[in-house]
């Protein structure tokens, strides 16, 4: 009688795909502590290798750079970020859309529920990091380009528009960018107690959308 073969367990893959996110999320981690401690320039690859205990090769599997590490987080958060705004209700104007897609991005950011390791209290002193370092600051405004073409194939799709020829999209979503990163540079200079965490983000955040209509077709006096 033959033995019988024994099936193979679909976990394993699950198991190595959580070590590989684990992996992940330990060298963003100790990259962005680093960063913070010594400086993006003082820090080297093979550094933030040794924190985790891995080769440099292991890093680059992962990473294709430095620059890559420091912005996985806002990359992440980025990522998430679409998502949501493809999945909001399609009866909801584009504004408001996206409005409460970048609500959703900061409340899982602040459950740990974006990046490995991110929170929302390390997302902005990664922002601050990255708008005082030169090299950072580049390779994010490139980035930030890159995801408003994103931004804008989606707003196109959900309306059922060719942006090409409607400008809508990609109008609206360069502008909802600026709205971010001034909500995030003035949080990172206006830290009152009462502004604390994510609520005082959020905060923030609305208050500058609010604006935005009336500063762009309404007087200013």
């Amino acid at each position: 009688m033959a033995t019988p073969t024994t099936a193979v367990d679909p976990q394993p893959t699950g198991l190595r795909e959580r070590k590989k996110q684990r992996t992940r999320g330990a060298l963003v981690d100790a990259a962005n502590r680093l960063f913070l401690e010594q400086g993006y320039g003082k820090t080297t690859v093979d550094e933030i290798a040794a924190a985790v205990e891995v080769s440099q090769r292991t890093f680059f599997r992962y990473f294709a750079n430095k620059e890559e590490v420091a912005l996985a987080v806002l990359a992440d958060a980025e990522e998430t970020f679409l998502e949501l705004l493809r999945a909001r209700p399609a009866d909801e104007y584009p504004l408001e859309a996206m409005r409460r897609a970048a609500r959703q991005v900061w409340q899982l950011l602040d459950q740990g529920r974006v990046a490995e390791r991110g929170t929302v209290a390390g997302a902005l002193e990664l922002f601050e990091l990255i708008e005082s370092t030169p090299t950072l600051l580049a390779a994010h405004l490139r980035h930030t380009l890159q995801q408003e073409v994103e931004v804008t194939r989606v707003l196109a799709e959900r309306e059922g528009l060719d942006p090409a020829v409607d400008l809508r999209p990609r109008l609206l979503a360069a502008v909802f960018g600026t709205v971010i990163r001034l909500s995030h540079l003035t949080f990172a200079t206006e830290r009152e107690p009462h502004r604390q965490g994510v609520d005082g983000m959020l905060e923030l955040m609305e208050r500058h959308f609010d604006q935005l209509g009336p500063a762009l077709a309404g007087s200013w006096r």
